[in-house]
């Protein structure tokens, strides 16, 4: 089928109908077959409640009671529902998944409402689209049925397959498929699909990225269409050109994204932060094919030493900067007042030249250098005349990272190891849209020092839309649930971690990373932390960006090669500056700088004329918000994936080696083990404790024996037994080393009692 019951929903106004004519051809349709899919899936969708038919068209039904979510399953069965608005998750019994499978996109109805301790339950009442069309999977004969099994437990289900596909029967271990789905289950149908290519285990770094790419459906990745790149207008550019600026490489990874550059100027009051954003949008017509195109990608992929790049290869070469090279941006000026507080703002069309590189080594010998040093180290020699301006410039990333914090912003000391491989995935991005919490990098960083400097710009923006009702794309962060921030809270106190509570005896998220960062167990508090801090998601709404320490409003727009958010906002903005009216009429002789935050509250006519702004209007739609903040998270599992891949393959070597490890998360069927450097994470099953009986006691995060009181709790260093490594499911089984003279009962003893929640 040509579309998904997503697109067609999507295709459908508010509050009237639309003919089916003008629906095929807004679905693209054009054959027999495919509006005659068209027909049934009218008629299915009319049956369940999502739409109305009648001689005039179609309309969508809008019931509240059906709500819109995407599927996360675990291996042992268990489904919820994680709502689109937000809301409490839903928990989904294996009955009422009607056929849904891990990640699709549905519609879900509650059957029965939440209490204190327990999740809404609900029903899937219709697939809206599928997340799943291919899959790693194990071929298997199960008496006459030939099957794939999927890689992924999370896919509740085996696949058909036919019988030509019986060559693929191999020892576990061996290979893996890719399986192309051909068919989803429907009524007591099960799914059917065909084995598509088979795929080597242990061939080498090349071999595990294919195996990568093909899981996350990568492989075969659509070509931008041919299209023509504008060129940016000159007249109304600012010069630039003689304002010296810096370029910050953070990543060295074949087809990295371009990143913005960064000026600066002392003012009286403070000092003037210049921010230089490629000009993609100038380059590529609103709405254009390319564009679409550009929309449907929505992220660049890093997959460890390479790119999967957003932009195609012209425009990235079009548009990048270059030292000693004039280039076109998109510029903004920050006052930024003696406090580190963003005073005022103004953006412009501008011409700038690049004086020099900075990368980590420049950065890190100037780190290192002495003060009053007369020789200049080889790593700087190249900016020497740069030198007092990176100076400056990294003493405002300082200023601005403490008022950062000031307003609530969430730093955690949780970097990616140092693995061999991992490329640029261990180099944050500069605005790390996706996460609720920020790595902590200091100024020895070019990705630490830029985050600094693009945070503002975005804040900027932000305000600067929200003022005079543009329609962006704002990323909002929400503060985290009091009452999972005060379970952290509760964990740490009863590790006995000191903690300054407030008179009702509750804690801050950002309070309690400030007091975890002072404990031996850091590590392992400050990963609990993250599970009830909000990720970052985009609206069509202004709000507030905690990450940001911004309580307005924050749109993003410096990254376009990054996110399409970026390139939707400046858009936005080129239109704003090239076509913006600064005052009522020409007959006015007052004109308004609509340009920066001077004009909030100076304006009363229409900025942009309706045939300008509706195109965006109508764009910014629900559709567009899912598909991007679905391929922001698709974006942060590929990322994931890739760490535990590589960090799966450090681990292979140690198999049957006995290591020290830190106990990171403890639960009743055992607990889990982070073993250094590589921060590998490996589970003791709790049957193999087989010295005695263990309780799981939740509030504390232990488990303790009955019979010998010892206590595995979190944050304790343990020694373990690596005794198996499958590097396709990421999955790593340890087990507990025990002291000398304790093995005499173990195996009068096995296992576990109970929870002291059952």
């Amino acid at each position: 089928m040509k579309f998904t019951v997503a697109d067609l929903l999507d295709q459908l106004p508010d509050q009237e109908q639309l003919p089916v004519a003008k629906l095929e051809k807004a679905l693209g349709l054009s054959t027999k077959g495919e509006k005659e899919h068209l027909v049934i899936a009218l008629a299915a969708l009319a049956k369940v409640g999502v739409l109305s038919q009648s001689d005039a068209g179609v309309a969508r039904v809008r019931d509240e009671g059906l709500i819109e979510a995407r599927l996360r399953c675990s291996s042992k069965g268990f489904c919820f529902a994680l709502r689109d608005d937000g809301g409490e998750d839903i928990y989904i019994r294996d009955h009422q998944l009607n056929h849904a499978w891990n990640g699709d996109r549905v519609l879900v109805r509650v059957t029965r409402e939440g209490g204190r301790r327990r999740s809404p339950e609900g029903g899937v009442q219709c697939i809206l689209e599928r997340q799943t069309s291919s899959l790693l999977a194990q071929v298997e004969q199960q008496n006459e049925r030939l099957v794939a099994v999927p890689l992924d437990d999370r896919l509740l289900t085996a696949v058909e397959l036919p019988a030509a596909d019986a060559e693929h029967l191999k020892p576990e271990g061996e290979a893996v498929v890719e399986v192309k789905v051909d068919r989803y289950p429907v009524g007591q149908l099960p799914p059917q699909g065909h084995v598509a290519r088979s795929l080597s285990i242990n061939a080498g770094p090349e071999a595990d990225l294919d195996l990568l790419l093909t899981k996350h459906g990568l492989r075969d990745r659509p070509p931008a269409p041919r299209a023509t790149l504008k060129a940016p207008a000159e007249k109304e550019r600012d010069d630039l050109t003689a304002l010296p600026t810096l370029l910050l490489q953070g990543w060295s990874g074949a087809e990295a994204p371009i990143l913005p550059a960064v000026s600066l100027e002392q003012t009286e009051s403070g000092h003037r932060l210049w921010l230089h954003a490629p000009a993609i949008a100038e380059r590529v017509g609103f709405g254009g094919a390319l564009d679409l195109y550009l929309r449907d990608q929505g992220e660049a992929l890093c997959v460890g030493e390479r790119w999967l790049p957003l932009l195609t290869p012209a425009l990235t070469k079009a548009a990048a900067f270059k030292a000693g090279e004039a280039q076109a941006a998109l510029s903004v000026a920050l006052e930024i007042g003696q406090d580190g507080a963003l005073e005022h703002y103004r953006f412009s069309r501008s011409t700038i030249r690049p004086d020099a590189l900075v990368d980590d080594k420049a950065l890190q010998a100037l780190a290192e250098r002495k003060p009053k040093a007369r020789t200049t180290p080889a790593a700087l020699k190249a900016l020497k005349d740069q030198l007092p301006l990176l100076e400056q410039v990294i003493a405002l990333a300082g200023l601005l990272h403490q008022q950062r914090l000031a307003a609530g912003s969430i730093e955690l000391d949780l970097p990616l190891p140092a693995i061999a491989g991992l490329g640029d995935l261990a180099i944050p991005e500069p605005d790390e849209s996706r996460e609720g919490w920020l790595v902590s990098l200091d100024a020895s960083s070019p990705m630490g020092l830029l985050r600094e400097l693009v945070l503002p710009a975005h804040r900027a923006l932000g305000r600067h839309v929200a003022a005079l009702e543009l329609p962006g794309l704002f990323a909002t962060n929400a503060a985290p649930d009091a009452e999972a921030v005060n379970e952290v809270a509760k964990a740490a106190l009863a590790l006995e971690i000191p903690l300054e509570l407030s008179a009702d005896g509750n804690a801050t998220a950002q309070e309690l990373a400030v007091a975890f960062a002072a404990t031996d167990r850091r590590r392992v508090l400050q990963q609990q932390l993250r599970e009830p801090l909000q990720p970052v998601l985009l609206a069509d709404a202004p709000g507030p960006n905690m990450l940001a320490g911004e309580p307005v409003a924050f749109a993003p727009w410096s990254c376009p090669g990054l996110h399409y958010a970026d390139l939707w906002n400046q858009h936005l903005l080129v239109l704003l500056l090239a076509e913006g009216k600064d005052r009522p009429s020409v007959r006015h002789k007052t004109r308004v700088d609509i340009a920066g935050d001077t004009s909030h509250g100076a304006i009363d006519w229409p900025l942009l004329a309706p045939s300008q702004i509706t195109p965006l209007q109508e764009g910014r739609n629900a559709a567009l918000l899912h598909r991007l903040n679905a391929r922001s998270r698709f974006a942060s599992e590929l990322r994931n994936d890739a760490v535990a891949m590589a960090q799966a393959r450090q681990a292979e070597p140690q198999v049957g080696q006995t290591l020290t490890g830190v106990i990171s998360g403890v639960q009743s069927y055992g607990f889990f083990v982070e073993v250094p450097p590589t921060e590998v994470e490996g589970l003791v099953h709790v049957s193999s404790l087989k010295d005695d009986w263990y309780e799981y006691r939740s509030r504390q995060n232990r488990l303790v024996g009955r019979k010998n009181r010892r206590t595995y709790m979190l944050g304790d260093s343990v020694e373990v037994v690596i005794r198996k490594v499958d590097v396709l499911r990421h999955q790593i089984d340890l087990e507990v080393v025990l002291p000398e003279g304790e093995l005499e009962d173990a195996d009068e003893q096995q296992g576990f009692t109970g929870s002291d929640e059952a």
